[in-house]
């Protein structure tokens, strides 16, 4: 029933997978066979706290029995206080926009730098650098930001100018011209095979373009909100950007979307707006997220939940480097490169037929975005089910 309606009434962008999940507990999903599922996945890194996360659920029952939304012409307590809450967790003196989704984030990061680019120099900048293997949204702007010339379909063309691509960290440096104006990458490629740039390479990237009063743009969509460990990668990488994307667990399943940055009067009213952008539903969900995972840190539980998923991953590394060739990753951002494209299209079904639920990110990584708050018995038992799958693909 579920696979015929979908297939008649949903707009297909998606090949699907027609389990029917009726309920979650935490990174444990139920279908409606009752069948049990280890999620690794957290609906690709969303579902920060859980699934059925009772204090979330809590906090979101509360807020719609009162006002769900009024929209950004009065002013929004629980937005205000999210924003508050972002600034001292970035440590970091920024002024916060709201969206909805990790591509609106960054549609509005692009605008700031450009009309940054367009006020405050006498010539013209408009210009922003990307990355090969980048990812940054599907909208026609963030599409042509991402560096990646499968996802430059001429389909959707032509695509706005001013977007350019390096390979390497290194190569930025050449590639500005008097009319670049910001540099925007991801600490952690996620989509691009969960790839980590070195940190010292990232400082001294910074600090040129401080010098070159170039704006330094980092996307944090899949990053932030303690999925590397600290609230934002930049944390961990001691830098301090002048624009910063964040999305998918800051709301831990409801829609939200932020654009941090130092550039507080960059915009005036009417330069950009949102309609359910930082709305009430949202911003008090991500307000109880970021509660329950800043205690989650300060306990010294998240640090603790890295270091055993990140044992238990060694392991299967270990045990089966006939598949995979690399460890890769950060935090609770981790992926095994796998040695080739076909091995990794067998392991995902496979996975799934045993009850554990993985990603795949750029051509060869088997990708593993569990939710921040997993046990240690869901922890075990989902490489339990992972390593029954590889045994059966060998």
């Amino acid at each position: 029933m579920l696979e015929q309606l979908d297939k008649e009434y949903v707009l297909h962008t998606y090949p699907r997978n027609y389990v029917n999940f009726k309920k979650g507990i935490n990174a444990t999903l139920f279908d409606e066979n009752q069948k049990d599922y280890i999620d690794f996945t957290s609906g690709i890194g969303v579902v920060s706290v859980g699934h059925g996360n009772k204090e979330l659920s809590d906090a979101i029952c509360t807020q719609v029995n009162n006002i769900t939304h009024i929209s950004n012409l009065y002013a929004i307590e629980p937005q205000a206080k999210l924003a508050q809450k972002i600034a001292k967790l970035a440590q970091m003196d920024v002024a916060t926009f709201f969206g909805n989704s990790g591509a609106e984030a960054n549609e509005g990061a692009i605008k700031i730098a450009r009309k940054y680019g367009e006020t405050k120099f006498e010539n013209k900048r408009y210009k922003v650098i990307t990355l090969e293997h980048s990812f940054h949204g599907r909208t026609i702007t963030t599409v042509k930001a991402t560096g990646q010339n499968s996802m430059h379909s001429p389909n959707f063309a032509p695509y706005p100018d001013g977007f350019s691509y390096n390979d390497k960290i290194d190569d930025i440096y050449n590639s500005i011209d008097n009319e670049t104006v910001a540099v925007m990458i991801e600490l952690v490629q996620g989509e691009g095979g969960v790839q980590p740039f070195e940190k010292k390479a990232i400082q001294e990237l910074a600090k040129f373009l401080k010098e070159q009063d170039i704006l330094l743009i980092i996307d944090e969509v899949q990053t932030g909100a303690f999925r590397t460990g600290e609230f934002l990668a930049s944390n961990l990488y001691e830098i301090q950007p002048d624009i910063i994307t964040m999305a998918k667990g800051l709301g831990g399943g409801v829609p939200i979307g932020a654009v941090l940055t130092k550039h507080k009067d960059i915009f005036q009213p009417g330069d950009h707006g949102s309609t359910f952008g930082g709305n009430y539903l949202s911003t008090a969900a991500a307000n109880k997220v970021l509660d329950i995972l800043d205690e989650h840190k300060n306990s010294g539980a998240l640090d603790e939940t890295i270091i055993y998923f990140n044992l238990k991953l060694n392991k299967i590394f270990e045990e089966n480097k006939n598949i995979f060739t690399q460890e890769v990753g950060i935090g609770l951002m981790r992926g095994l490169r796998v040695r080739d494209a076909d091995t990794l299209a067998e392991i995902i079904p496979a996975a799934f037929n045993e009850g554990i639920l993985v990603l795949r990110a750029g051509k060869n990584t088997l990708r593993f975005l569990p939710p921040l708050t997993i046990s240690k018995i869901e922890i075990d038992e989902g490489f339990k089910r992972l390593a029954n799958a590889l045994n059966k693909i060998k």
